[in-house]
């Protein structure tokens, strides 16, 4: 997973991005997930791939936009594809203990494989609008589901980050009782 989704990636950067700097000109479409925004049980292994391309992507346009080089990533849900079909490799070993997360997560993904409500030929239209587009987006989310997971994973951020903003301020901890003895 790690050397298609991360360092191929990386590789076809490391190819296109010396004729875009000579041009002062380009775009690079990375395509990410909504598991590089937020993680689902059974896909730690994906996500991380994922997340990996964000941080990625995002160093990237801070260095290469001044330069004249657009970089955009595009966060899917999901979509008719086989990417949860016979394409997936799950473990064989099942643990009993994570049966209704990573079991739950695994038998949905299963089930809605082919029949996902993302039109792939649309996903690929709202994309070369975006590049086309006089300000296009650094994130593109593509999906009712990706939309909504999103600003989900934003509303939840906030609400932890507040809840623990003396923490963060450097504020004293509270005296905690000492339960060792």
């Amino acid at each position: 997973m790690f050397d298609v989704n991360v360092f191929g990636l990386s590789r076809m950067i490391h190819i296109v991005l010396p004729g875009m700097r000579k041009r002062r000109k380009g775009f690079i479409v990375n395509l990410s997930s909504i598991a590089g925004l937020r993680s689902f049980p059974a896909l730690g292994y994906y996500n991380a791939t994922k997340f990996a391309v964000e941080g990625l992507s995002e160093a990237l346009w801070q260095e290469v936009e001044p330069l004249g080089i657009r970089v955009m990533l595009v966060e899917p849900s999901g979509f008719r594809t086989d990417w949860a079909g016979r394409s997936a490799n799950e473990s064989k070993h099942k643990i009993s203990d994570y049966a209704n997360t990573v079991g739950k997560n695994v038998r949905q993904l299963r089930t809605m494989s082919g029949h996902q409500p993302g039109d792939p030929v649309r996903a690929a239209q709202a994309i070369v609008h975006a590049v086309e587009s006089p300000n296009p987006p650094h994130r593109l989310l593509l999906g009712n589901d990706a939309y909504d997971g999103a600003i989900s994973k934003l509303d939840e951020l906030r609400e932890e980050f507040f809840a623990w903003e003396s923490v963060a301020r450097g504020a004293d901890f509270p005296e905690t009782a000492n339960t060792t003895s």
